[in-house]
């Protein structure tokens, strides 16, 4: 079975039970593994069988209840931008039409209802008004209809359409409620009104969606157009499509950076502040990594490209900022589910509330009952328990990655908050990961033994090897070629040489060998992490390696345990090497010695005293425990491996991150449960008052075109609360 996951982009969705519409329609589809709708983004993701069923499947079945599904990869996210920006304009047009029809007709309702043949013009004015400039919600109702679905249009398209033809019929036949004794009123001007307000309401609400994703966009409008690349001397401009690994390109004063790569001459600062959040400007020399969409200050400089496209870090962003603001937090699949319900409740209740008001009122009750049921359909509005956690999330994750903070789905960062115990790896997590041979004593002065070593540490994934390689390199000690390389996880790398067997490793390695190891010779090297290199039946060499612990350790772990936050560090480094790193940074809890098996064990002896765990680690090695923990945390310029499995990533690696991302989780939280709060009372209150509640006790009946202004400005508000997070 070929399993795959895609996303797609979804056009003409205008409401949340608009996204609940296509969700289970794709869902049901036959190969389809999973389905989920992001309203807030716009987007379509899907896990299916490509043996079974495929995106053009997907899309055929979208355009046939009155959506699109856009599956050109290459120019769907910009097709999308451009089709919004148009049915944003289009909007936008039909709304100022609506209101230069609509201002006419309720100076003529509130103030000349005297005048002659004042029903007829105000039957003139707003017929274009509701089929004309508000043709889009009877459209798109009749196309749900015609799939036995419902959605805000239906509610819209239902409650004006009624209040319409209802007047019509009192502007043509008066005389038929006149001979019941009841007044013919008309509400033309509530069914124009309704159909403005909601207008108002969608575009407010697209302008205020549109500022959730800006996060997104910033990222996009940092990668530059064209490049200048160097062929024998010359400078060369390209189009960044065109850009092959080993260009040589030339980084010109104020220029931005387009591709990832290897400074090979010259030296700069550079601007990084846009991908990992820190303010201070980068110095680049020769050997130095440049990223794209970084900005080059005052110098110039060429380097290698190593990865162009998609490869770049900052096209990695951008795909896992998009996968995030499109995923689904756990608490939105209650959302959904009554979301999903809404719209048909609604429909039942404003036609339970009409026929109330026919049994029981007694003056004008086909007049009020049909208004209450209008009011109800009117006021009724889904849209905002459907944009109350999306929205929260695009912020959160948008805002989380302009300070480097790249988090890879929404359930991490609703998870984060619930963090009370941390494991920190050491090397590269506490300390730089940038370890220099601080001492060394060797039993055999052959200096063949050295290019061993060096070849072994060559092949070495170990973080601490390229402090011995650089070592031997500064002695220009040569490598050799050596046989039947094996790595030993958590301990060590072995391999052959003209018959012998070679090791590299740690002491639980030595240990193995049943090598001695003078412990005179440890002591020495106490503060440092010690390496042993040796055959199988003795030692040749002991080296010290010391890791700079990095400057804001000690206060990021302070700043975790101002937080409550019981912090752990684990290592595979010997017992004294441990106790001097964890008492400089303040950490009371720590194990030494720690395979990647210990550490994942670990993780499940915290979970099962009930805490939430969270593991930060920069290597293979961490990345069982990265795995099991309830949020795992990768450090940027870890492993591969390690940043695949983390659902967090800091790009700068800075510790103090951490304390950040557990705050905006907290943040976002916060606002997905006030927006759900504020929508949920809102329909809950509002619904009731439309149906005409308060009547028998004070005489109150909210008016429709109120009620319209109510439901626009529910989603808006929704909206606007969760931008706050930009802020805050």
């Amino acid at each position: 079975m070929a399993t795959k996951e895609k996303t797609f982009p979804v056009t003409d969705m205008s409401c949340a039970s608009c996204a609940i519409s296509v969700q289970k329609l794709v869902q049901s589809l036959e190969g389809v593994k999973q389905a989920d709708v992001n309203y807030a983004n716009q987007s379509l993701k899907v896990v299916y069988d490509e043996n079974e069923t495929s995106p053009e499947k997907f899309k055929k079945a979208v355009v046939s209840i009155g959506y699109d599904l856009l599956i050109d990869e290459m120019n769907a996210k910009q097709e999308q931008e451009e089709i919004q920006i148009n049915n944003y304009k289009k909007l936008r047009s039909n709304l100022i039409w609506a209101a230069i029809f609509t201002v006419p007709l309720v100076a003529i309702a509130m103030f000349f209802m005297d005048t002659p043949y004042s029903n007829f013009i105000m039957l003139l004015l707003s017929a274009p008004v509701v089929f004309l400039f508000g043709r889009s919600f009877f459209i798109n109702a009749y196309k749900q209809a015609k799939h036995g679905n419902a959605n805000m249009d239906t509610l819209v398209a239902l409650s004006t359409g009624i209040a319409w033809l209802f007047s019509v019929f009192n502007t043509f036949f008066p005389n038929y409620w006149l001979s019941k004794g009841i007044t013919p009123h008309v509400y033309f001007e509530t069914a124009a009104v309704v159909i403005l307000f909601v207008m108002v309401g969608k575009l407010l609400e697209e302008s205020a969606k549109s500022n959730t994703s800006s996060a997104i966009k910033k990222l996009i409008g940092l990668q530059p157009k064209t490049i200048t690349v160097l062929v024998d001397g010359k400078e060369i401009s390209k189009n960044i499509e065109e850009a092959k690994i080993g260009d040589l390109v030339l980084v010109k004063s104020g220029e931005k950076i387009a591709i990832d790569g290897l400074v090979t001459e010259g030296s700069s600062y550079v601007d990084e502040s846009m991908i990992n959040g820190e303010p201070l400007a980068t110095e680049k020399t020769i050997g130095s990594k440049v990223y794209a969409g970084t900005i080059n200050q005052k110098g110039s400089f060429v380097f290698k490209a190593e990865k162009v496209g998609a490869d770049t870090l900052l096209a990695n962003i951008i795909k896992m900022v998009q996968q995030a603001q499109g995923s689904k937090a756990p608490v939105q699949k209650l959302v959904d589910k009554i979301a999903g319900i809404f719209v048909p409740v609604v429909l039942i209740l404003s036609i339970v509330t009409f026929f109330v008001w026919i049994i029981f009122a007694n003056e004008n009750a086909v007049s009020h009952g049909l208004l209450a049921m209008v009011t109800v359909l009117v006021i009724a509005c889904p849209c905002a328990l459907g944009l109350a956690t999306p929205t929260a999330i695009m912020v959160g994750v948008g805002k989380g990655a302009s300070k480097g903070i790249l988090i890879k789905d929404a359930e991490s960062l609703e998870q984060a908050k619930n963090i009370n115990a941390i494991i920190l790896d050491k090397t590269g997590t506490i300390t730089e990961g940038k370890p220099t041979v601080d001492d060394q004593t060797w039993f055999n002065d052959d200096p063949l033994l050295k290019s061993i070593l060096k070849s072994l540490e060559s092949r070495s994934e170990h973080p601490l090897a390229d402090a011995i390689i650089k070592d031997l390199n500064s002695q220009n000690i040569e490598n050799i070629y050596i046989k039947n390389f094996e790595s030993l996880t958590g301990k060590g790398v072995k391999a052959d040489f003209n018959d012998k067997t070679y090791y590299v490793g740690s002491h639980r390695l030595m240990d193995d060998l049943k090598i001695d190891t003078p412990r005179e010779q440890n002591d020495n090297l106490n503060n440092n992490t010690i390496i042993y290199f040796s055959t199988d039946k003795e030692l040749i060499a002991i080296i010290g390696i010391a890791d700079k612990i990095k400057v804001n350790s000690k206060t990021a772990i302070k700043n975790l345990h101002d937080l409550g936050i019981e912090v752990y560090m684990l290592t595979g480094d010997s017992e004294n090497t441990a106790k001097a790193v964890a008492e400089n940074v303040g950490i009371e809890h720590y194990q030494f010695d720690s395979m990647p098996s210990d550490k994942e064990n670990f993780v499940k002896k915290l979970q099962s005293e009930r805490k939430k765990v969270a593991m930060v680690g920069d290597g293979i090695n961490d990345s069982q425990a990265l795995a099991r923990a309830d949020v795992s945390i990768a450090m940027g310029k870890g492993s591969d491996i390690a940043i695949d499995v983390a659902k967090i990533t800091l790009i700068s690696s800075d510790l103090d991150k951490i304390t950040e991302a557990i705050k905006l989780s907290k943040q976002t939280v916060r606002i997905i449960k006030q927006n759900l709060f504020w929508a949920f009372i809102y329909n809950i209150i509002g619904i009731p008052l439309a149906a005409g509640l308060l009547f028998p006790i004070n005489g109150f009946l909210l008016n429709p075109m109120i009620a319209g202004a109510a439901m626009a400005l529910s989603s808006v508000s929704v909206v606007s609360n969760s931008l706050r997070l930009k802020f805050s």
